[in-house]
């Protein structure tokens, strides 16, 4: 089926780097127009610049996901230069992956404020642009780890398997916007870094060998959004070929 495409104002968090950074790539080149916003801006500056010339647009914006009001600021700019809000990607994460008897408590506490109440800011502040609207596409990454749960991987399931189940209850919501949820497999990023423990952290670069390209991810997320409005692809699972 084919069917025309216009372009698209899409917001992009946690976009300085990995899955964020390819899907801004992805999306910059099929003529879209981008809003990306992370913490270091300074990389986020460079990748915009880099994007100049491509068949859409981008420009950076200072964006701490953990903080309401950084959220709504990112989505009233956006929405003050383009007028709209078709599509917000909700791709900020950590994961400081370790066994609970090591009581990081603070590291679940980030994953919690970062993963899953980050996702929310998103979300209440499109929402209401969206409505108005009477039209959006909300994408939000979980990961297989909200598909199952493996040791030192359970408050990071957490926040995932809560991922998954706010964005169903959302789809149901609603008639009139769309929402996916795109949970990676082993993807090359810089999530590994987040892990704390070394023990932790070398386990699982060790079975980075078989991760896929996060530009795989990114594809992932152009075919969700580039459907017809009639249609809402609710849920992909893109994992390596070799993940067991």
């Amino acid at each position: 089926m084919t069917h025309p495409l216009t372009p698209k104002v899409v917001l992009i968090t946690g976009a300085s780097s990995g899955i964020g950074e390819a899907t801004a790539r992805r999306l910059a080149a099929a003529g879209n127009h981008l809003v990306l916003g992370a913490r270091r801006t300074d990389r986020l500056a460079a990748l915009a610049e880099d994007l100049e010339g491509t068949a859409g647009s981008a420009v950076a914006h200072a964006l701490d996901v953990t903080d309401p009001a950084s959220v709504q600021s990112f989505v009233t700019a956006a929405h003050d230069r383009y007028g709209r809000v078709d599509v917000l990607v909700n791709n900020a994460g950590v994961m400081p992956l370790s066994r609970m008897d090591a009581l990081r408590v603070d590291e679940w506490d980030r994953m919690i404020d970062v993963n899953l109440r980050g996702v929310l800011h998103g979300i209440a502040a499109v929402l209401p642009i969206m409505q108005e609207q009477r039209s959006g596409h909300i994408v939000n990454i979980s990961s297989v780890s909200g598909l199952r749960v493996d040791p030192t991987a359970a408050v990071y399931s957490a926040t995932k398997y809560a991922v998954r189940a706010l964005s169903e209850g959302l789809r149901q919501e609603s008639r009139e916007l769309r929402v996916t949820v795109i949970s990676p497999g082993l993807t090359r990023s810089e999530l590994a870094g987040t892990i704390g423990d070394s023990a932790v952290k070398d386990a699982v670069e060790d079975q980075m060998g078989i991760a896929i390209p996060a530009a795989a991810i990114a594809e992932a997320i152009r075919y969700a959004i580039d459907q017809p409005a009639e249609v809402d692809v609710n849920e992909l699972v893109v994992r390596p070929t070799a993940q067991g």
